[in-house]
């Protein structure tokens, strides 16, 4: 389950798609099958949630891993490199780890 919150022991992968709207949805089901069959069965994997944005133009996969060992470790593995290629080949992406610095609620 995804929490964001500063006392998580958890990194997270804020990763900034750009497609073209056309390819939105192909994109999404991409990341989704990726995160289903491969990236959810890795050492440290917590969460992933993708986000479409309503122009069509940017997908975010906000996902969280254990450590950032974690995360490289899944981003050397095979299958899940294939997946990546995949989605690679129908946007551009702008990956980087973060910590929950601040959290706000009404």
């Amino acid at each position: 389950m995804t929490t964001i919150s500063t006392d998580a022991d958890v990194v997270t992968l804020v990763n900034v798609f750009t497609v073209a709207p056309e390819k939105q949805q192909a994109l999404i089901k991409v990341l989704t099958t990726a995160t289903e069959e491969a990236m959810s069965h890795q050492a440290g994997y917590v969460s992933a949630n993708i986000h479409a944005s309503t122009d069509g133009t940017r997908v975010v996969n906000y996902s969280q891993w254990a450590s950032a060992d974690a995360f490289h470790a899944m981003t050397a593995d095979p299958e899940c490199r294939e997946h990546m290629s995949a989605a690679l080949a129908l946007a551009e992406c702008d990956p980087h780890l973060y910590t929950v610095e601040s959290v706000h609620h009404i």
